[in-house]
């Protein structure tokens, strides 16, 4: 398989269904992991029901170790033990528009990563609320400083990498929740690998309530410094 999308999730029985059929329908040779940490709202078993009649869907259910980002690091592994030659990260909820996979694979030549950005030239984020806008502002001014990250959208969890890029990453990756999301930039930087940004619209999630709040936020970038120093971040 060419590409493959990870999709860690955790209570997205509304969503996944939909979002995995969107991104089927592209005009790409595309697979669909999803990592779910045994949803109780029964979203593994639409996933398994699916994988039943396509063998494009991919089911990974994690028991133990849950998190968002406990899952992400077995969904990367899981995508490249089943040879992906591109991995794309993206969310179950709904904010991330499968239309904008094509493009950000597009530019995966010449580049390790492709980020996708609400905050360059044609990027949109029109959909939060003030503050959680002012809290993502200063969170990349912040992560560009400590870590000297230079990318406009740190926090985005839309991405794709290339296999050599994510192989080199994976195993230093620690973080359990959505941390991750910085985790893998820090470790990009210090392996110097290439980083593109492409715009993207940043969308509100679909159906169902938001798992990340402005104060986990807040939280996350007293754990940047930890990083910085410690060159892991620590459980």
């Amino acid at each position: 398989m060419l590409i493959t999308a990870v999709i860690p999730t955790y209570n997205e029985s509304e969503n996944i269904k939909n979002l995995i059929d969107e991104i089927l329908a592209l005009p790409l040779d595309i697979h669909v992991l999803v990592a779910d940490d045994d949803s109780p709202d029964g979203t593994s078993k639409i996933v398994e029901e699916m994988s039943k009649n396509d063998n494009r869907v991919h089911l990974l259910l994690r028991k133990e170790r849950r998190g968002r980002g406990w899952a992400g690091i077995d969904g990367f592994k899981k995508a490249l033990e089943m040879g992906a030659e591109f991995v794309v990260e993206m969310d179950g909820d709904g904010s991330h528009s499968p239309r904008f996979i094509p493009v950000l694979h597009a530019q995966t030549e010449g580049n390790d990563i492709v980020v996708g950005s609400r905050y360059v030239a044609g990027g949109k984020d029109e959909h939060r609320s003030f503050a959680r806008q002012a809290v993502s502002m200063f969170a990349r001014r912040y992560l560009s400083a400590i870590l000297g990250i230079k990318v406009s959208d740190p926090t985005s969890g839309f991405r794709v990498f290339t296999r050599e890029a994510l192989g080199k990453i994976v195993p230093r990756l620690n973080a359990r929740d959505p941390f991750i999301v910085t985790e893998v930039l820090f470790y990009a930087k210090q392996y110097g690998l290439k980083i593109k940004e492409v715009p993207i619209e940043f969308l509100p999630r679909a159906r169902g309530e938001s798992k990340l709040k402005s104060s986990t936020l807040v939280k996350y970038l007293f754990r940047v410094l930890k990083l910085k120093f410690s060159g892991n971040d620590p459980l």
